[in-house]
């Protein structure tokens, strides 16, 4: 059965980054926006401002949390603690969902604060189906993985990052946080096709998609969330969306970040691109009026 189906994952619209130069303005005015994603480090903790503004927000809009910091294909043992903070997370704000990424991010305790790349091998599947079926069995609601922008590859692999991709949400029984602007990214680093990329992800297994900007650095494209979404990417997220139809999407914006004029603009661009592409049914369920 399909996955979105079958745990009745919704269609929240087109939504963005919650970040902290837009908080006032979101509190204050309450503009039209269909849902906020939160990173879910920032509110952890019991009390304080963060936990009040999150309040205020999940108040009016949805909110689903995403993760930064779970390292699934570490070596390092999962932290129950925090699998147990998120879970109080996901349930304050009663989260459809909640997701982290396909990487590892540091070793013997040190974190060194990066999305790194795993070897793409049989054993490393093996590791991260196990640990993604530990962190499933911890929370509440579905679980999804995000592919990363990488700038480096093993030697040892054995097979294509959308293959194992693919394979551990099969394995694993989870869902996919398909970025679309690090398919492009990565594809340009590493030669690969992105439409292929976008192409083998299991369409249903879909639950949100992210979009964002990248800087051109010439020999290589670097994944800095500073600008506006481009051509090629649109272009793919509308790749993407033929064979998924109504799926959760994100603009992402995390350095120079400009004014909310300017994002709520990238945001009609993805509506607009997400309507044209699936038709006017799509049009008429626009999802501002989603109850939070």
């Amino acid at each position: 059965m399909d996955y979105r189906k079958r745990h009745a994952i919704p269609d929240l619209g087109v939504g963005v980054g919650l970040r902290a130069p837009h908080i006032a303005h979101v509190l204050r005015e309450r503009p039209a926006m269909d849902w906020f994603e939160v990173i879910s480090e920032n509110y952890l903790a019991e009390g304080g401002i963060q936990r009040s503004n999150l309040e205020a927000v999940r108040a009016t809009y949805r909110v689903v949390p995403h993760g930064v910091s779970l390292s699934i294909g570490g070596a390092d043992a999962i932290e129950l603690t925090y699998l147990a903070r998120l879970r109080a997370l996901v349930r304050r704000v009663d989260a459809p969902w909640c997701s982290d990424h396909l990487c590892w991010t540091g070793v013997a305790g040190i974190d060194v604060h990066d999305l790194l790349p795993l070897p793409y091998t049989a054993g490393t599947l093996a590791h991260v189906v196990e640990r993604v079926k530990r962190v499933q069995g911890e929370l509440s609601v579905p679980f999804a993985l995000e592919n990363v922008s990488s700038y480096l590859e093993f030697r040892d692999s054995t097979m294509p990052e959308h293959e194992f991709l693919a394979e551990v949400v099969r394995r694993a029984d989870c869902g996919v946080l398909l970025d679309v602007n690090n398919v492009f990214v990565s594809a340009y680093n590493h030669g690969f096709d992105a439409n292929a990329y976008i192409d083998a992800i299991p369409a249903d297994r879909i639950v949100q998609i992210h979009l964002a900007g990248h800087t051109d650095k010439g020999s290589y494209l670097l994944d800095t969330h500073s600008d506006c979404v481009s051509a090629q990417v649109w272009e793919l997220y509308r790749r993407a969306v033929r064979r998924t139809g109504p799926v959760s999407t994100l603009i992402e914006w995390d350095e120079d970040i400009p004014t909310w004029d300017v994002l709520n603009g990238e945001v009609a661009r993805a509506r607009g691109a997400r309507d044209e592409t699936l038709g006017s049914e799509a049009a008429e369920k626009a999802s501002w009026a989603t109850s939070p």
